[in-house]
């Protein structure tokens, strides 16, 4: 369950950081870099910030 949550936000935060880009500015692209860094790194380390913040929200595997 949570793995889908945070797949969901991922996706979620791409998207909308897309189309903020392309409508707003430019520079919303740096926050799609920043998720796509984010998911990079916690394939390697095993560590999601996303999934201790639904930890401590209750919400389990």
């Amino acid at each position: 369950m949570k793995n889908r949550i945070v797949r969901a936000v991922a996706g979620s935060f791409i998207l909308i950081s897309l189309i903020l880009s392309i409508y707003v500015n430019i520079n919303w692209l740096w926050f799609t870099a920043f998720v796509g860094l984010n998911l990079l790194q916690s394939s390697f380390t095993k560590w999601c910030l996303m999934e201790d913040i639904l930890s401590k929200f209750g919400i389990k595997d």
